[in-house]
């Protein structure tokens, strides 16, 4: 029998281990086929600290949720091996030696045939994870859930940072351009072509006033349609949802996408060949409630719902 998440039946919901749903914790990806990973960091950050404490409070609010996904049918821990694998162990003084860090840790993980479910930790983080998973896996489909396209040259004069992310992924090749698909888009920006030359790159841009009023299931099946079965990463920004959803973030913007819409995204997106995700800029301090990472932690359950070899029942 898989892992199982400690039950509420058993130890009340508020004590027991600060893992991912409570579950057992692992020193390595051996024998697992899915592992949690914090990575406690918000030096890359440009306008709000505090994401350093989300993959903490992600796992905090995610002992609420139970294993059978009621809604959906998915029952995840049927079948598949989940283990906490703690937190990546950061240089909280330096960003460069933090991504180095990052990426020879799940190098080392990856040796092991499994998927990395990523707690966030500001979204510099997804660079060197995509090194890490390009080299196993070659270049991936991706699908970026954001409010921001994150496709930057430099911040500062720095070129690597939360908002230069999926230009320098896109110039080493970590992904496939025209499987690239980044969802929720808004805001403002320095000048008018801040997103349109990612289009030019091959990019699959969605504005979020599209989306307004709309189910995203026929979205998520356009998307997966055109992946196919390519290896594929999901990178999943909390800031895509609007503020009144998700206050506890660094650069919120409104106009962003509801929950529901989150959901009907992510369970339109079964079926893929997803080799890992991530949960990123959940940024405790704004959001006292905790209701921005209890939304981001059961948007990770929806995603390890949608994990190849999940039953459902």
């Amino acid at each position: 029998m898989p892992n199982q998440p400690i039950s509420g039946n058993d130890l009340a919901r508020f004590s027991g281990p600060q893992t991912f749903m409570r579950l057992p914790e692992a020193a390595s990806a051996a024998a697992l086929d899915v592992g949690f990973i914090g990575i406690p960091m918000d030096i890359g950050t440009s306008w709000r600290s505090g994401t350093r404490m989300g993959p903490k409070q992600l796992r905090e609010q995610s002992a609420m949720i139970r294993p059978y996904n009621i809604q959906t049918g998915a029952a995840p821990f049927d079948a598949l091996q989940c283990a906490d694998l703690g937190d990546v162990a950061i240089n909280t003084f330096s960003l460069s030696d933090s991504i180095r860090i990052i990426t020879e840790t799940y190098a080392t993980h990856l040796k092991h045939d499994f998927i990395p479910m990523t707690l966030g930790g500001d979204h510099s983080l997804t660079l060197p994870v995509l090194r890490a998973i390009a080299a196993k896996h070659g270049s991936v489909a991706l699908v970026h859930v954001d409010a921001h396209a994150d496709v930057n040259d430099e911040m500062f004069g720095e070129r690597e940072t939360h908002g230069t992310v999926f230009r320098r992924a896109y110039e080493e090749k970590l992904i496939t351009p025209d499987k690239v698909f980044q969802i929720g888009l808004r805001g403002t920006g320095y000048t008018a072509d801040d997103f349109t030359e990612a289009a030019g790159w091959g990019f699959n841009q969605y504005l979020a006033p599209q989306m307004w009023h709309k189910s995203l299931s026929p979205l998520a099946a356009e998307i997966k349609a055109k992946i196919g079965d390519q290896p594929c990463y999901i990178t999943y920004d909390i800031d895509s949802l609007d503020p009144a959803y998700a206050p506890g973030t660094g650069t919120p913007e409104i106009g962003g996408l509801t929950t529901p819409q989150a959901l009907e995204l992510i369970r339109g997106l079964r079926g893929l060949n997803i080799v890992g995700c991530d949960l990123v800029e959940v940024s405790p301090p704004y959001d006292t409630s905790g209701n921005t990472a209890l939304t981001g932690a059961n948007l990770m359950f929806e995603m390890l719902s949608i994990l190849p070899g999940v039953p459902y029942r």
